[in-house]
């Protein structure tokens, strides 16, 4: 009965003897045979991975988040040191009434700049209304009866 029992499990004479040792051997040793065992460990190692890059995605994405908040707060920065350094500048470099234009003047050409994409807008809308007022007058030409 014992070579019956050995033709089913090919480990049995390994679990007998390390078995009477009183000891068993680590699972990395002496791996399982048993087919659920093995597929739960690897369905709870599939969920430890996803978790792992599901947090690897997050940490990814804050990365992200504060490199742009970082760029967003020096191009701030820098802006109202250029500000700051047109009405300041012109003002100390010179005590006379030519510093007064100069100041005005940069600050006139940060404003302007400010407003860019308004002034782009406007030159849309004044462009397509030229183009509707050309088409219109192209269908009311059409439209005229010929003589």
């Amino acid at each position: 009965m014992s070579t019956q029992n050995s033709l089913t499990d090919p480990l049995s004479f390994a679990r007998k003897m390390w078995g009477g040792m009183g000891m068993s051997l680590p699972g990395m040793v002496t791996p399982t045979l048993d087919v659920a065992e093995i597929e739960k460990k690897v369905a709870d190692l599939k969920a430890v991975e996803n978790w792992l890059k599901m947090n690897l995605s997050m940490l990814q994405m804050t990365i992200q988040g504060l490199e742009m908040q970082c760029v967003t707060l020096n191009a701030v920065r820098a802006m109202g040191q250029m500000t700051g350094g047109f009405g300041t500048g012109a003002a100390v470099t010179d005590g006379s009434q030519s510093a007064g234009p100069l100041a005005a003047g940069g600050n006139e050409a940060l404003k302007q700049a400010a407003m860019w994409p308004w002034t782009l807008l406007q030159q849309m809308q004044d462009q397509m209304q030229q183009a509707a007022a050309a088409a219109a007058t192209a269908a009311s030409s059409e439209d005229a009866p010929k003589t």
